[in-house]
């Protein structure tokens, strides 16, 4: 049985290249009681309110078609924002030579957050010059419990 967000994302990606726009990021949470499916959207010149509107409207119709959730759950569409969150490849390489911030499960170099440059992105781990030690650090992606890009302004 496929995930709820693989079903989302073969609904949508068709559909987003249409439009000149990218799936970002999803997520098909509960918060409390309730159930969240979040959609992410993007593209190069970044996205408006019509856009979100767009794509929500059309995920929504083609949700109620399928009715692959049988659970209740509200349908969120946005952009990722300023500061993005890191989880693929694609979001890392995106990011190379620029400001992140990264929280660890556990102490790495005596920090459990660490703020610096993306310096490279491997398979297994990335390397970010972190600010404080002015070291580079080699730190493993199974060791990251969250990392965004910093804007800086």
């Amino acid at each position: 049985m496929k995930s709820v967000s693989s079903i989302v994302e073969e609904i949508l990606t068709a559909f987003l290249e249409t439009h000149g726009l990218e799936l970002y990021d999803l997520a098909f949470v509960k918060e409390g009681p309730n159930r969240f499916l979040r959609v992410f959207i993007d593209s190069p010149e970044g996205v408006d309110l019509n856009q979100c509107e767009m794509v929500s409207k059309f995920l929504s119709n083609e949700l109620d078609k399928k009715d692959p959730i049988k659970e209740q759950y509200y349908l969120e569409v946005s952009s990722p924002g300023l500061e993005r969150i890191l989880k693929k490849d694609e979001h890392y390489k995106k990011y190379l030579g620029e400001k992140i911030q990264v929280n660890l499960y556990s102490t790495l170099e005596g920090q459990k957050m660490i703020t610096g440059k993306l310096v490279e992105k491997e398979k297994e781990f990335i390397k970010v010059l972190d600010d404080c030690t002015k070291k580079e650090l080699e730190i493993p992606l199974a060791l990251i419990s969250k990392a965004k890009n910093i804007v800086e302004f």
